[in-house]
C-alpha cells in the first residue's frame, strides 16, 4: 500500500460518479468512484472496505487524458481525474442515495 495514505485511507476517494454508464453498472454491483490520481488499486480497495464496510472483489481503474479548455484566448487544462469501478460481492452494498 502507498505510504502516503496509510493514516487517512477517507483522503483516497474523492466522490462517487453519477452518470448513466455508472448507473447501469450498479445492477451488475459496481460502483465508480472519482480516486486521488496518486493512488494505487491495493489503497483504493484497503479506503472502500473500510469506509463502506464492504468486500471488494475487483478493481478497474482509468486514468485518461487531461481535457484543455480555453476561456477566450486563455487556454488551460482541467483537473486530472482517475475512475475506479469498484465491484463488490453477492449481498454487500453501498448506499450512495440515503433516505432522509
Amino acid at each position: 500500500m502507498a505510504e502516503r495514505f496509510t493514516n487517512r485511507l477517507a483522503d483516497v476517494i474523492r466522490k462517487p460518479l453519477i452518470t448513466e454508464k455508472a448507473t447501469r453498472a450498479l445492477e451488475l454491483n459496481q460502483y465508480t468512484f472519482e480516486v486521488d490520481p496518486r493512488a494505487d488499486k491495493p489503497t483504493i480497495k484497503a479506503a472502500v472496505e473500510e469506509l463502506f464496510s464492504v468486500k471488494v472483489i475487483g478493481i478497474s481503474t482509468m486514468n485518461p487524458p487531461r481535457r484543455s479548455r480555453r476561456v477566450g484566448r486563455f487556454a488551460g487544462h482541467r483537473a486530472q481525474v482517475k475512475k475506479a469501478v469498484v465491484r463488490l460481492a453477492e449481498g454487500n452494498t453501498i448506499q450512495l442515495f440515503p433516505e432522509s
